[in-house]
C-alpha cells in the first residue's frame, strides 16, 4: 500500500494505482478526455495534468503511478491555467456548432469548456474543412470534430478486432481515418457503434431517422406500427432523467401512443418466436448431422463480422432472421391480415438499442413480406430525443397495454437483451422439448455475468450438448478461429457483437463504463423473474401464430418469412 497526499487529503492506495484512481477514491474529480475506464491508458490529451511536488513538469494523472509520500495538487492556479490552455487549443481546431451537433448537451468537451469557463479563444480558430462521411446507413463520421483521443480506435481494433479505423499522418496533421482508404463503407466496419460510445464528442454518431418518423405520423394514409426491443426500456429511463430500469413498460406504451404511434407491439414477441425457430433448427442439425457448431444470428453487427472476416464459415450461422426482421416480415403479412389493414399503408418502425439494425433493415433480402420488412429504425437515444421533444410527462400518463397478436411475450424474450440471454432462453425451450419434462429451475446461471466467453455442458436425456456464449467481437473471433482450425468443441454458440449484449448496443444512452452495462443486465433479469410466463413456447400469441399461420417451426411459410441467407462481403473489405 502507498501513502500519499492529494489536495491536502491523506490517502492510502494499492501500489500500482494512478493519481487519477487515488483521487477518485477520496472524491476528487480530475477531468479527462482521452481516458476511458475500460481501455488502455494513452495520456494523449493531457487535460488531467496535476502538480506533483518535486517534478518541474505537470504530470498526467491518468498514467502517473503513485509513490510513497507523494504530494499532489489537482486544483492549483497553475493546473487550472494549463487545463484551460489545453481546452482552448482543442477548441481552436473544433467547429463551433454545438447547437446543431448530435452531442449537444451530452458532450464531454462541451462540459469541460463550460466547467473551465472558456469564453474566448486566444488562438486562431481554424478547422480542417473536411467533409462528413455519410457512406453507411448506420453511422456518420465528422472528422472536423475529432480531438484525436483515439478512443474509437481502441474500441474498434482491440475490443471488437474489426480494424475499421486507424491514424493517418503525424503530429498536428494526424487524422483518424477508415482503414483501406476511402469511406467507412469501404472499410471492414460492421456498424456495431461501439466507436460512438467511445467518442467523447460528435465526431462519430448514428444516422438519425426521427424526421422520417414524424413525416409518417403526419401522413393520414399511413398506419405507424412500432416494435420495442427488450433492452430499450431498461436504458430509456437514463435518457429522460430516470434510474436504469425505472421506466414502467406500460407507461412507455402510453407515451408512444401520445407521440403518434397507431399500434405498439413488442420485439420480445418475435424473440420468443426466434427461440422456437432457432431451437428447432439446432435440434434438426443435431439429429441430421447438420453444420455444427451453430451460431446465433440475431446480432446484425456479428453477422456482418462473419461475412467480412469468416465468409468460409457462414454455413455455421443459424438461418433465422433477427427478431427485428421476423417482426417486420410478420407485421405486413400475418398481423396485417388479422387486423384487416392493407400492408402497403403500414410503416413498420423498430425501436432498437443497436445502430447496426439500421443497416440490417436495408439489406436487400429483407423484403420477404413483399414490402420492405422494416421501414424505419430508431435507437434508444433517438427515442429519448423524441420524448424530450414532445415534452411528455410520464408521471401523468396512465399505463396502457400492448396491442394484440404480436404484443405478448415471456421472460425468455426479455433476457434476449443481455449477453447469455439468447442461450438461456433457448435452453429453457430445447430442454423441455427434448425431455418432455418441465425445468425445476429456469435460471441457467452459467449463462449470466460479464465474462467474455462462458461455456457449459447440458444433458438432454443422455445427449450432451456443449454450448458457449461470447460477447464483443474479439471474443467471437477467438471462437471462430477455433472453428476454422477444427478445434471447436461446441455444438451451439451465442454471440452478441456488443459488450454486455444488446444492453450495451451502439444505440443505447452514452456510457463510457462497463459498470453501467452490468447494472442494466441486473435489471433485465429482475424483469424476467417477475414475468408470469418465462418460456418462449408458453407464449399464447406465438401458439396462435403457429396454429393459424405458420403451422410448424421450420415449415414452408416459416422459411419463406423468418429465415434468410448470408453472403461474403466484397474482398476490398477483407
Amino acid at each position: 500500500m502507498i501513502n500519499l497526499t492529494i489536495d491536502g487529503i491523506k490517502t492510502t492506495v494499492p501500489e500500482g494505482s494512478t493519481i487519477l484512481e487515488a483521487a477518485a477514491g477520496i472524491g476528487i474529480d480530475i477531468p479527462t478526455l482521452c481516458y476511458h475506464p475500460d481501455q488502455t491508458v494513452t495520456a494523449n490529451c493531457r487535460i488531467c495534468v496535476c502538480e506533483v511536488e518535486g517534478n518541474h513538469l505537470l504530470q498526467p494523472a491518468c498514467s502517473q503511478p503513485v509513490s510513497e509520500g507523494m504530494n499532489v495538487k489537482t486544483r492549483s492556479p497553475r493546473v487550472i491555467e494549463a487545463r484551460r490552455t489545453i481546452l482552448e487549443l482543442i477548441l481552436s481546431h473544433h467547429p463551433q456548432d454545438c447547437l446543431t451537433c448530435i452531442r449537444n448537451k451530452n458532450c464531454e468537451l462541451q462540459d469541460l469548456a463550460e466547467e473551465y469557463l472558456i469564453r474566448d479563444l486566444p488562438f486562431e480558430a481554424k478547422t480542417r474543412g473536411l467533409e462528413k462521411d455519410t457512406s453507411t446507413p448506420s453511422l456518420f463520421r465528422d472528422n472536423d470534430k475529432c480531438i484525436l483521443c483515439r478512443r474509437c480506435i481502441e474500441a474498434c481494433n482491440v475490443i471488437q478486432t474489426v480494424g475499421a479505423l486507424g491514424i493517418e499522418k503525424r503530429g498536428h496533421e494526424s487524422m483518424v481515418v477508415p482503414t483501406l482508404g476511402g469511406t467507412l463503407a469501404d472499410s471492414p466496419c460492421v456498424m456495431c457503434g461501439q466507436c460512438v460510445h467511445a467518442c467523447p464528442v460528435g465526431a462519430i454518431g448514428e444516422v438519425e431517422n426521427i424526421d422520417k418518423l414524424l413525416a409518417a405520423i403526419a401522413d393520414p394514409d399511413k398506419i405507424v406500427v412500432t416494435q420495442i426491443a427488450p433492452a430499450v426500456r431498461l436504458a430509456l429511463g437514463e435518457e429522460i432523467g430516470m434510474e436504469t430500469g425505472a421506466l414502467d413498460m406500460e407507461v412507455f406504451v402510453a407515451g408512444l401512443r401520445q407521440v403518434g404511434f397507431d399500434y405498439v407491439l413488442h420485439t420480445n414477441f418475435t424473440a420468443d418466436l426466434t427461440i422456437m425457430e432457432e431451437g428447432s433448427e439446432l435440434l434438426q442439425r443435431l439429429a441430421e448431422g447438420g453444420t455444427l457448431p451453430m451460431f446465433t444470428s440475431c446480432s446484425p453487427g456479428w453477422v456482418v463480422f462473419c461475412e467480412t472476416f469468416f465468409p468460409d464459415l457462414l454455413d455455421h450461422l443459424s438461418s433465422c432472421k433477427s427478431p427485428q426482421q421476423m417482426f417486420g416480415a410478420l407485421v405486413k403479412t400475418y398481423w396485417a391480415e388479422k387486423m384487416e389493414i392493407d400492408p402497403s399503408r403500414i410503416v413498420s418502425v423498430s425501436i432498437m438499442p443497436c445502430i447496426a439494425k439500421k443497416f440490417e433493415a436495408q439489406r436487400p433480402e429483407m423484403n420477404a413480406s413483399g414490402y420492405r420488412d422494416v421501414d424505419i429504425v430508431l435507437t434508444t437515444r433517438e427515442v429519448g430525443k423524441l420524448l424530450r421533444m414532445t415534452g411528455l410527462d410520464f408521471g401523468q400518463l396512465a399505463p396502457a397495454k400492448f396491442d394484440s397478436w404480436m404484443g405478448s411475450y415471456t421472460g425468455a424474450g426479455v433476457i434476449f437483451g443481455a449477453t447469455g440471454g439468447v442461450m438461456e432462453a433457448a435452453l429453457r425451450t430445447v430442454y423441455e422439448i427434448v425431455t418432455k419434462r418441465e425445468l425445476e429451475n429456469l435460471n441457467f446461471e452459467f449463462a449470466r455475468g460479464f465474462d467474455g466467453i462462458k461455456h457449459a455442458e447440458i444433458d438432454l436425456d443422455g445427449t450432451v450438448v456443449k454450448v458457449a456464449i461470447a460477447h464483443s467481437l474479439a471474443h467471437a473471433r477467438t471462437l471462430m478461429e477455433q472453428v476454422r482450425a477444427g478445434e471447436c468443441p461446441y455444438h451451439f454458440i451465442e454471440v452478441m457483437a456488443c459488450p454486455g449484449g444488446c444492453i450495451g448496443g451502439g444505440g443505447q444512452p452514452y456510457t463510457k463504463a462497463n459498470a453501467k452495462r452490468i447494472e442494466r443486465i441486473k435489471a433485465i433479469y429482475l424483469e424476467d423473474e417477475k414475468m408470469a410466463l418465462r418460456k418462449s413456447h408458453d407464449n399464447p400469441e406465438v401458439k396462435i401464430l403457429y396454429e393459424e399461420f405458420l403451422h410448424e417451426p421450420l415449415g414452408h411459410k416459416s422459411h419463406e418469412l423468418l429465415h434468410t441467407h448470408y453472403k461474403a462481403k466484397p474482398k476490398k473489405a477483407l
